[in-house]
């Protein structure tokens, strides 16, 4: 089923749109038992494509190596009420991440997919919710037990960018 261009686009992200400095927190051994984490500052800009059935996120990541270029593409689809997430990084710039699938509920975007990393399949899962101080908030989490336990590895909260 194709998106109707009448029916009134999905709201689910509307709250990430616009600009926004962005603190991240990245552990700095995955899957390994890792408990230190790097910090370090970036700035994105979101804004809505696919007249609202999607968004297109545009980061620049001031990551301790130097500069990086990243995109995440989002889309729905009205016929199975899910969105999909792409993540395309500079560092690697033919290497689209397979997407993470999913929705929200109360408030919380969670979104699923299978990779793999290290050569090893693992689960990835993005969540997506509102902090207490009213910031988006996003992480990222890995699991090499097909969902039995998770390991956080990505944290992001957005402050507006005119804040």
């Amino acid at each position: 089923m194709a998106q109707n261009p009448d029916a009134a686009a999905p709201a689910d992200f509307d709250f990430i749109i616009g600009d926004w400095r962005v603190l991240h927190e990245r552990l700095d051994a995955r899957l390994s038992g890792g408990t230190t984490w790097t910090r370090f500052e970036g700035h994105t800009s979101t804004r809505k494509i696919l007249g609202g059935w999607g968004n297109l996120e545009d980061n620049l990541l001031h990551l301790p190596s130097g500069p990086c270029r990243a995109v995440a593409m989002r889309s729905f689809d009205a016929a199975t009420r899910t969105w999909a997430i792409w993540w395309l990084d500079g560092r690697a710039p033919h290497a689209l991440d397979a997407p993470v699938k999913g929705g929200f509920q109360n408030g919380v975007g969670l979104f699923y997919s299978d990779d793999s990393f290290e050569g090893r399949p693992i689960r990835v899962r993005f969540t997506w919710r509102i902090g207490p101080d009213g910031h988006p908030r996003w992480e990222q989490a890995f699991s090499a037990d097909g969902g039995g336990s998770w390991e956080t590895n990505w944290r992001m909260q957005f402050i507006r960018a005119d804040a």
